[in-house]
């Protein structure tokens, strides 16, 4: 796994160990910030499940002005922490230790909104994407700059709703097993 470009390309990340995380692949990155491209730079980003924190550093790393990562799983945290200090990233970062749910509540009241978001649970978790994604589409919505995407990866047999909320599901993306379903605020 490595940092496919930007500031700090070509440099190696690592995962946090045993198999409870599997870290988005370069080749799907690379897909997710080509679509990205953009409106990254300068983008407040918001890594939800970030496991190793490759797709945030990733954002960090092509201009994004800040990157949120949330991961309550300690070896997740560990990880990112280790990713960070490899990269020597010392600012434009926050680590959240909580539940995507509980930090996209608490961020919501804060009135910063995010850019993008990008959730990767566990693909078996689906209850995770529809709690999440209710939440950003519901109660949560203002969290989302007016122009925001959300981006869910997930499994390619597993389809998410067209509609949660706000949120519309404007395209999806399909790579071996994996899927990206783009959402925006309709």
């Amino acid at each position: 796994m490595r940092v496919i470009a930007g500031q700090y390309r070509s440099r190696p990340l690592t995962a946090p160990p045993g198999q409870g995380t599997r870290p988005t692949s370069d080749r799907l990155r690379e897909t997710l910030f080509n679509v990205l491209a953009p409106r990254i730079e300068g983008a407040i980003f918001l890594d939800l499940y970030a496991g190793s924190g490759a797709v945030g550093i990733e954002a960090l790393s092509r201009g994004a002005r800040e990157a949120i990562f949330v991961d309550q799983a300690a070896p997740a945290q560990k990880a990112i922490r280790a990713n960070l200090s490899a990269l020597q990233i010392r600012s434009h970062y926050a680590l959240e230790a909580r539940s995507a749910a509980a930090v996209v509540g608490r961020l919501a009241g804060q009135g910063s909104p995010v850019d993008i978001v990008f959730l990767d649970p566990p693909y078996d978790r689906v209850d995770e994407y529809e709690k999440v994604l209710t939440l950003l589409g519901g109660e949560c919505a203002p969290l989302l700059a007016a122009d925001a995407i959300v981006v869910a990866e997930h499994a390619k047999r597993q389809s998410l709703a067209e509609q949660y909320g706000k949120l519309i599901c404007y395209r999806t993306l399909v790579q071996g097993d994996a899927a990206l379903s783009f959402y925006r605020l309709e």
